[in-house]
């Protein structure tokens, strides 16, 4: 029997990277679509640790299966390490990627330095509240204006010298070999054996209690 782990994220893009890179392993990738609606988690942590945790071990203690859920956001050299865990807001609550990715340009409006990185943290987490965490980063550099039409978030930003492309002109299967959430998957991926084991020894356990008839008076 498969091991069911619930994707902790309403992020189409990220939904479809993740189950993509996990597909083929022992394992039964479900959404948060797939189950009735449940509370949105506010994501106030001042690290993307902070708040990949508390995505993936709400959504286990609210369903009761394992978890997996990433926070990740790009940190620009020119503006102090910013948005970082604001990327997903950085043009305010509600933001299109269309409005951050404008905001960046503005911000960036006449610097050298457009040295920047994806980072990304995983965390796999399970009812009881015990998690396992992965981590990736990808280092390029932000473009003077949008290219290509692939991804989303700052995708069409962020050129990647190596392949001399934007995030945005990658494939799927190209943009999991080098990204920063790539990187995270494929830690987990070649772990997934001992993942499966670890969450069956951390799993809560239901113990079985027999009913007894009381005596017939």
């Amino acid at each position: 029997m498969k091991q069911i782990i619930v994707l902790a994220t309403t992020n189409k893009g990220k939904k479809k990277e993740i189950q993509k890179l996990l597909k083929g392993h022992w394992i039964e990738i479900k959404n948060l679509s797939d189950f009735g609606p449940i509370p949105e988690v506010i994501e106030d942590g001042d690290t993307f640790d902070a708040n990949a945790y508390k995505k993936a071990s709400f959504t286990a203690k609210v369903l009761g299966y394992p978890a997996i859920a990433d926070d990740s956001g790009i940190c620009v050299d020119a503006l102090g390490g910013a948005p970082g865990v604001y990327s997903a807001r950085y043009a305010g609550e509600n933001a299109t990627d269309a409005e951050n990715v404008e905001k960046m340009l503005d911000a960036l409006k006449g610097e050298t330095n457009r040295k920047a990185s994806f980072k990304c943290v995983l965390s796999i987490a399970v009812p009881t509240g015990a998690a396992l965490t992965y981590e990736g980063e990808c280092s390029g550099v932000i473009t003077n204006e949008p290219v290509g039409d692939n991804g989303f978030g700052y995708d069409p930003l962020f050129y990647y010298p190596e392949l001399n492309k934007t995030f945005a002109q990658l494939t799927i299967a190209e943009k999991g070999e080098v990204s920063h959430r790539g990187k995270a998957l494929k830690q987990v991926a070649e772990e997934m054996d001992k993942i499966i084991d670890w969450i069956d020894i951390q799993m809560p356990r239901f113990q079985r209690v027999t009913c007894k008839k009381g005596d017939d008076k």
